[in-house]
């Protein structure tokens, strides 16, 4: 096992720092990663007291900082240490400079500036918040994605990541006792997506579900004849209806919703063509 000590300084949030360094690591087997975090980047003061840490313990230095001589001060002292040190999003920008034969601008936290789309952002956490499993249906006409799928099919957590990229969503259990409202099947804005897994699958979160709430494990909701039968009936739902179906078995929440994303983008060119 090899440790690397990874030091990420953003001039903002840090937030696309991070899943940058979490891509990359994710690329190496056998690694032990200590992630030293920095975030809110903006002063002499601050810079200095960071690098202390980073001399105490030395390792990659990724960064984001607009603001030249921090910037510089960061690259200087960090060679002196013989540390390699990498700005993150320059390749990037270089090439999109290069292109639009535009120089960018280097505006700190630029991209969280309050602008339209961040309220737009706001607006679909909120909307999706309050027509989470079946909630509010008499609005669903409004949201922008709405997620079909059983019980414990990552309806939720996949809701609030489109959230956070701006999509209003919302999401409904497939319950085959209680059909969903007859308004389900006349939406016309929303896209209308069916979330399936394997019946194995279901089982074993539906059973770790009830360990974490005490409840008794054995149950109608985790009987292998009648999640096979609740599976199907949704997977026939969503044929009859032509929505398009993603099997969520072996995705990652960020998977789901990066698909969903391409059939909705597809869908609005489709719509423009038309």
């Amino acid at each position: 096992m090899t440790r690397l000590h990874l030091h990420l300084l953003s001039d903002s949030t840090g937030e696309t720092l991070e899943n940058i360094a979490k891509a990359a690591i994710a690329q190496f087997d056998n690694v032990e990663t200590i992630r030293h975090f920095w975030p809110m980047v903006r002063s002499e003061v601050h810079l200095e007291r960071i690098l202390d840490e980073i001399s105490q313990n030395p390792g990659l230095v990724l960064f984001t900082l607009a603001n030249q001589p921090l910037r510089r001060k960061l690259e200087n002292r960090c060679r002196a240490l013989g540390l390699p040190v990498v700005a993150a999003l320059d390749p990037v920008t270089d090439a999109m400079s290069n292109i639009l034969g535009q120089e960018t601008r280097n505006r700190t936290g630029r991209k969280y500036i309050m602008d339209e789309a961040y309220f737009a952002r706001i607006d679909a956490i909120q909307f999706t918040i309050a027509h989470d499993d079946g909630v509010n249906w008499e609005n669903w006409e409004e949201a922008d994605i709405v997620l079909v799928a059983v019980s414990r099919a990552s309806k939720t957590p996949t809701s609030i990541y489109l959230a956070n990229r701006g999509y209003k969503t919302a999401n409904i259990p497939i319950v085959p006792e209680s059909p969903p409202p007859p308004s389900l099947f006349t939406l016309k804005h929303p896209l209308i997506v069916g979330l399936t897994t394997s019946a194995e699958r279901l089982i074993q979160v539906r059973r770790n579900r009830l360990l974490s709430l005490n409840q008794m494990p054995e149950t109608t909701y985790v009987d292998q004849e009648k999640v096979k039968e609740e599976v199907a009936y949704a997977r026939r739902m969503f044929a009859d209806n032509g929505w398009p179906v993603i099997d969520v078995t072996r995705r990652s929440i960020e998977e789901t919703a990066a698909a969903i994303i391409n059939i909705y983008n597809e869908r609005l060119v489709a719509q423009a063509e038309g």
